[in-house]
């Protein structure tokens, strides 16, 4: 599917883009500046290390269109400091915490695990205590999320967003509460069964729209480089899956965003 077929009049919020990361150094403004051309309204880079928040700041500062979260990823967790990330969180162009989470992916002993939820934890009551939405990444860790998310939900004001939803019913079933459900560049992949299956599952107003960049690029640019421009093509197929007119849905996905981050 060529660029040609990009509606530029839609209104897009990628809602978690790493444009913070090396291999957007050499070109971040002609990304950013095509992406803005061509429907993405708002950009939003997730915090996933410490060390990449000056980054992030930077960009945000520079561009009235880009805000960024700040977190530490499971995978960074020795690093994670929580008063350099409550110096970000009252910055105004930080609107999130995180990316923040649990990542069993990779080998993980009983001790990494009680870490890692350790150290989710104080993100969350972070996100609790800003009044701030948390940007979750769970893989492989489906039911402790549930276990460690639902009592919060339930007795806070946390909000939160489950990026790169992958496809848990158990994690759908918190749809109850103030949670979205990030969508991006896995829905166009032949192998996303287990999300084309549930996509429909989803309520529409807990989708939002996001990218990953430079990670998870959609068909027809599988295996290139991930860029914010390419959240249409994630549209497109989600349009398909839930025979819904594009527009309606870009509107749709739009307001779920606004809703979660953005408090005009």
């Amino acid at each position: 599917m060529p660029l040609s077929k990009i509606n530029n009049k839609l209104k897009i919020i990628d809602t978690h883009c790493h444009m913070d990361n090396e291999c957007f150094y050499d070109d971040v403004d002609f990304v950013l500046n095509n992406a803005f051309e061509n429907g993405i309204d708002k950009i939003i880079i997730p915090g996933a290390d410490i060390k990449d928040l000056p980054r992030a700041k930077q960009i945000s500062q520079k561009y009235e269109q880009v805000y960024y979260a700040a977190g530490v990823h499971p995978y960074e967790i020795d690093d994670f400091d929580i008063n350099i990330l409550q110096d970000y969180l009252n910055d105004e162009k930080c609107i999130a915490v995180g990316e923040c989470g649990l990542d069993y992916y990779r080998y993980v002993d009983d001790d990494l695990k009680q870490k890692q939820k350790k150290i989710f934890d104080e993100q969350i009551c972070l996100a609790i205590k800003y009044n701030k939405p948390l940007i979750i990444h769970a893989r492989d860790a489906n039911e402790d999320m549930y276990n460690i998310l639902r009592p919060y939900f339930q007795h806070t004001n946390l909000k939160a967003v489950l990026h790169c939803f992958n496809a848990s019913e158990l994690l759908l079933s918190l749809c109850e509460y103030d949670i979205y459900f990030g969508i991006g560049g896995v829905l166009t992949f032949k192998n996303a069964k287990n999300l084309t299956n549930l996509i429909n599952k989803i309520p529409l107003e807990k989708i939002v729209l996001e990218t990953d960049s430079p990670y998870l690029t959609p068909e027809p640019f599988r295996g290139k480089r991930n860029e914010p421009l390419y959240t249409h093509f994630v549209l497109m197929k989600m349009s398909e899956y839930l025979n819904l007119p594009i527009e309606e849905l870009s509107n749709i996905c739009y307001s779920n965003s606004k809703r979660l981050f953005f408090k005009d």
